[in-house]
């Protein structure tokens, strides 16, 4: 049947309506209709639409109800990456905060802009001619899931904004209070576990495969980022916040422009307080130089941004009972202490154990057995003891006393280097580390083996079919069938076909997932980028290991002292035939290759990102502060104190037009 001109301007104004209905309760939270009003609306617009299945777009309202699951989550590099934030739990921190920003802007005057912090799942999406095109997680900065499908489902998002653009936005998803307590209880009725918390039933929602599950659990999201927000004239932290919500994104409501770090502190007083009162959990506060010109002169680390910062609330702590102690052997050997403790309800979950980190801890506080113990949540996570409550000792504790031999393979404990605090099991052949190093191996950050968790890392240990990393390689169907319950003929062909993609992956997975200690995913970039193949990494030398930012001389020593095992060497030559252990050459020329730049000030032709990008392409390093091993200031309009550092340095500084002719532009 062929719509007509009537039903395709119905049509139109029918989504047109819902859209400004949307966006009056999500955004302004000032609805002017009823949800049964609003519901006949929709109903209209699905009946048109199933007549005239031609007139669906993507954008239409109606998207949300009729989304089909997913088989997987494909994997989505970002073309921006996410930082991390440094977090304090410190006054004295948010103040020395302040003076770096102040320093490094040479006396500059500074504005902060001051944001909850929600405890959810962080979110990127794409927008393309205000079409949402792409919705990805974190993962871990560089690259996240594709989780689109999903993020359709959640009716606070729009998916056509109110202005024709191409933009990224960033955000955070959570799941409301009052849905989460009203979820616990269905699925305490049914029989069902329960969340720990909402954070967790977020992000387990956010990754389930049916869409629908995530329209049920009445997902919401704050947003509070746009990718290079200069773009679209934007120069300030709250003139964005306006932006977005005209865009129709939700932002929290709560935020404030400050002047100092008395009143930084003075706001986080506030929530600490307050937080109880939000239908959303936050877990502190976000600090933000509000000026976008003084962000990129601040520029970033090696894994956060220089002009933002996390000031967390103090952690919650309760008073339980320590009734033992169990020993952990980690991938390293570290023999970690663990209380067993009389299960006691902190920051919405259960705890039943808790870290009490090394035993010179245990020692320096005194903790015992049969103790009264306050429990905190470390960053809200993971529990540890904080201390014991001594004044409630009746007589009947209990020293605690290190072990003598290894909890799990009975081998020799003792610590490796004088000095150290980490109490280990020196026996190189040991299961637990064994197991430990082979679940780092296959993790998300590291070879990303999807479906080889720690459970059946164990099975495949304890059946002795797998003794190092090369032996998952060899693994047949038949070898996975031999572990019995529970492996199937779909879970072992699952594994395999993760096994074998896991082959092709680029060289800085293989060197974040070796486990060398001090080196997480962003250093196992540059060192990849640096040596290009495993062996030059493995027989760098101390003075090519500093040339990598990042990496000072003891890190350096640490890195060679890896290399140095004989049971390193042996693993790197068994996977050297199964994993691939070179960078891949783009066959792009590097004639910026051995050179470090600075980019400062704003470009006429070049985003940030996108001159940091193409200076990488080309060979080269950029850095984010100057220094006397910096090779040239790139400088734009604005250029800030960076400019007269180098200049003071004796650095050259080049202009845009100068860096395109060293690089033949």
């Amino acid at each position: 049947m062929q719509a007509d001109e009537k039903i395709i301007e119905r049509l139109r104004k029918l989504r047109e309506e819902i859209n400004h209905h949307s966006y009056r309760y999500f955004v302004l939270d000032d609805p002017v209709i009823s949800d049964g009003e609003y519901d006949e609306l929709m109903r209209e617009l699905i009946d048109i639409e199933r007549h005239y299945p031609e007139l669906v777009t993507p954008d239409s309202p109606s998207v949300r109800v009729g989304l089909k699951p997913v088989e997987f989550f494909r994997q989505v590099v970002h073309t921006n990456r996410l930082y991390s934030l440094d977090n304090t739990y410190s006054r004295d921190e948010v103040v020395k905060f302040d003076e770096r920003v102040r320093e490094a802007l040479g006396g500059e005057s500074v504005r902060y802009a001051c944001e909850l912090k929600i405890d959810g799942l962080s979110i990127s999406l794409k927008y393309e001619k205000g079409v949402l095109s792409l919705g990805a997680t974190r993962g871990d900065g560089f690259v996240g899931e594709d989780v689109t499908t999903n993020i359709r489902a959640i009716k606070s998002i729009p998916l056509r904004l109110r202005k024709s653009l191409d933009i990224e936005v960033r955000g955070e998803v959570y799941l409301p209070r009052d849905v989460f307590d009203e979820l616990n209880g269905e699925r305490s009725s049914e029989g069902l576990p329960v969340f720990a918390n909402p954070r967790n039933a977020a992000a387990g929602t956010l990754r389930q495969l049916d869409p629908g599950q995530v329209l049920k659990r009445r997902l919401s999201a704050f947003f509070y980022q746009v990718v290079e927000p200069m773009n679209y004239g934007l120069r300030r932290q709250e003139e964005l916040y306006e932006f977005m919500r005209e865009l129709g994104f939700r932002i929290e409501p709560n935020h404030e422009t400050v002047s100092d770090t008395e009143e930084i502190v003075s706001y986080w007083k506030k929530w600490t307080t307050r937080k109880g009162g939000l239908n959303y959990a936050i877990d502190g506060v976000v600090v933000k130089v509000d000026d976008f010109l003084q962000q990129q002169e601040l520029g970033y680390t090696a894994k956060a941004p220089r002009w933002s910062m996390a000031f967390k609330f103090p952690a919650e702590q309760v008073s339980t009972v320590l009734t033992g102690v169990t020993f952990q052997v980690g991938r390293l050997g570290n023999i970690t202490p663990v209380a067993e403790l009389v299960p006691v309800q902190l920051a919405g979950t259960t705890v039943k154990r808790a870290s009490m980190h090394n035993f010179d801890f245990i020692r320096e506080r005194d903790i015992r057995i049969n103790d009264t113990v306050m429990v905190e949540k470390a960053g809200e996570i993971i529990p540890q003891i904080v201390k014991s409550v001594q004044e409630k000792r009746d007589g009947r504790e209990i020293e605690i006393e290190m072990p003598s031999n290894c909890p799990v393979c009975g081998g020799d404990v003792g610590r490796e280097k004088e000095g150290e605090v980490a109490l280990k099991c020196l026996n190189p052949l040991c299961p637990a580390k064994l197991i430990r190093r082979i679940t780092f191996f296959s993790s998300r950050d590291a070879m990303d083996i999807e479906g080889l968790g720690e459970r059946l890392v164990e099975r495949l240990v304890g059946s002795g079919l797998v003794s190092g990393f090369s032996d998952l390689y060899r693994l047949t169907k038949e070898d996975m069938l031999k572990l019995g319950e529970g492996v199937g003929d779909r879970m072992a062909e699952n594994l395999l076909s993760a096994i074998e993609k896991s082959q092709k992956n680029p060289l800085h997975r293989l060197i974040a997932a070796l486990g060398i200690p001090g080196i997480g995913t962003k250093l196992a970039r540059d060192l990849a980028k640096r040596f290009g193949n495993i062996e030059a990494l493995a027989t760098a030398s101390t003075d090519e290991l500093t040339s990598v930012t990042g990496i000072g001389e003891e890190l350096a020593n640490s890195i060679s002292e890896f290399f140095s095992r004989e049971t390193v060497k042996r693993e790197i030559d068994a996977l050297r035939s199964h994993v691939n252990t070179q960078e891949e050459e783009s066959g792009v020329p590097k004639p910026l290759k051995g050179l470090r730049f600075v980019v400062t000030g704003t470009l006429k032709n070049y985003s940030r990102n996108a001159i940091h990008e193409l200076i990488s392409s080309l060979g080269g390093e950029v850095a984010a502060s100057v220094s006397r091993n910096t090779d040239y200031l790139l400088a734009g309009e604005n250029a800030g104190s960076k400019e007269a550092k180098a200049r003071s340095l004796g650095i050259k500084v080049i202009t845009e037009s100068e860096f395109e002719e060293m690089i033949d532009l």
